[in-house]
């Protein structure tokens, strides 16, 4: 039987033989809860901290503000549910766009149970963003606006920083999944300006289950 061609990288990708090679040892015998204090905890605990470093390095930001989570759905729940319950004091007014994964639009749905409001910007015929557009849907109660860095189906990259740029002014958080473009294209978060930032691993050659 002739085997089919795997083409579908923006789903997922297969793992790299340099990944499995370093997780092997924590497969096989470094297998402790890393935060056991006992003896072995002490190197998985140093292979996440590494892990870690790693994951700052190539976001260009700082070690402790790397979270990992079990995936990209995970990471942009907790960033926009986190953000916009701490937020609800100054309002309750969410923004982001009609063609954001299911795993950002379900979450404001969500949202709008608790009282919160989102608008759904919507995008131009190449699939883009128009910063004037997230402009105008700002409000006085507005707290937070997520946009996807890479769109996972067209590929259209965001205006991110132009749309970041828009937030501090107003003191609003900005979120951005980038889970289609770690690893392909530049997403130093200072660069974007973003203040939360969500990674899939599986996107680019680690295993499901892991993303900061």
């Amino acid at each position: 039987m002739v085997q089919p061609i795997y083409l579908d990288y923006n789903g997922t990708t297969p793992h790299d033989p340099e990944v499995i090679a370093a997780m092997r040892p924590f497969l096989e015998n470094e297998f402790g809860n890393p935060s056991s204090s006992h003896w072995y905890g002490i190197r998985p605990k140093r292979a996440v901290e590494a892990a870690r470093r790693q994951v700052a390095a190539l976001l260009g930001c700082m070690s402790e503000e790397v979270f990992f989570t079990s995936g990209g759905t995970e990471s942009n729940n907790h960033a926009i549910k986190g953000m916009a319950r701490a937020l609800r004091g100054k309002g309750r007014h969410i923004v982001t766009s009609t063609v954001e994964h299911p795993a950002v639009i379900e979450v404001c749905r969500y949202l709008e149970r608790e009282g919160f409001d989102t608008t759904f910007v919507d995008v131009d015929d190449s699939g883009m963003v128009r910063v004037d557009d997230v402009a105008s849907a700002i409000r006085p109660d507005t707290i937070l606006i997520s946009i996807m860095h890479a769109n996972n189906e067209v590929g259209t990259i965001q205006p991110i920083a132009e749309i970041a740029a828009l937030t501090q002014p107003n003191g609003i958080c900005m979120h951005t999944d980038a889970a289609q473009s770690v690893g392909k294209i530049a997403t130093e978060v200072q660069a974007l300006n973003v203040d939360l930032l969500s990674v899939a691993g599986h996107k680019l050659y680690a295993p499901k289950g892991i993303a900061p």
